[in-house]
């Protein structure tokens, strides 16, 4: 059934001062899990993926698309942290790297290719991205190759994160220019209704991708007989991809919900 459901959260774990984006920026990048396999979906640099495998078999495949406002200096490392506890709740784990700061076509070409290369799991195929990988994970749901999505902050309308100059003109500099008609098809609040399901996990005191970029996206989605959740936490930007946080487990709760 078409649904939205809308969860508000108390704040159970609060987030210490690292997880403020100063702190995050400044800690060490975190290194490759021991188990994750590097593989290569292309011949530039960036085109490759990380592969980590759980014990037995797979309950399906995360996808992890990591953010960064589209730009060079913020790439997969961002998403590192995820694997070990998707990994441990039984899900293969393909985390991707992309072409960043050459134009949309090559990240978004790149994104694509990326989905298509993963490896051959039985089940869902749950695409999970933060920020500029909201973006990026939801846009890929509406060309097929996902089960449904996971947007962690995620930018998912590009003309209000324009106006509001989100990123410092982040949305400008990947497209090349201020967002116009015919960017209808990269716009994810102007592809619904997808047919796929798509949570949105957002936190309430970010102020770094508003969550109005998350409602409005909800109720578009909504309107438009699509099948999109709200679930918003207590925290900051990084707080949804902060493995020991309740924003967390609360988004492991959903993927325990798609494997069953």
């Amino acid at each position: 059934m078409r649904r939205r459901t809308l969860l508000t959260l108390p704040a159970v774990l609060g987030l210490a001062a690292a997880c403020s984006s100063e702190a995050h920026d400044s800690q060490e990048d975190p290194p490759m899990t021991d188990a994750a396999r590097h593989v290569a979906y292309g011949d530039d640099p960036s085109q490759f993926g990380e592969l980590s495998l759980p014990h037995g078999d797979p309950v399906g495949t995360a996808v992890v698309v990591h953010g960064g406002f589209w730009k060079p200096a913020y790439g997969i490392e961002y998403a590192r942290p995820l694997v070990p506890s998707l990994v441990e709740a039984g899900w293969a784990v393909w985390a991707i790297e992309y072409r960043r700061g050459t134009g949309a076509a090559d990240t978004l070409a790149d994104v694509r290719a990326a989905i298509d290369a993963r490896p051959d799991v039985d089940g869902p195929v749950v695409g999970i991205g933060h920020s500029a990988g909201g973006h990026l994970v939801t846009w890929a749901a509406g060309h097929g190759g996902l089960t449904q999505v996971i947007s962690q902050a995620g930018v998912l309308d590009l003309r209000a994160a324009y106006d509001e100059g989100l990123g410092g003109g982040a949305v400008e500099m990947f497209l090349g220019h201020p967002p116009a008609e015919a960017d209808a098809d990269v716009d994810p609040i102007q592809q619904v209704p997808l047919d796929v399901p798509v949570w949105c996990v957002h936190a309430t005191g970010d102020d770094t991708v508003p969550i109005s970029q998350s409602r409005d996206y909800v109720a578009a989605a909504t309107k438009a007989g699509a099948d999109a959740t709200l679930l918003e936490v207590d925290g900051d930007h990084f707080t949804v991809i902060d493995p020991d946080s309740d924003a967390w487990a609360r988004t492991l709760e959903v993927l325990y919900q798609v494997e069953s």
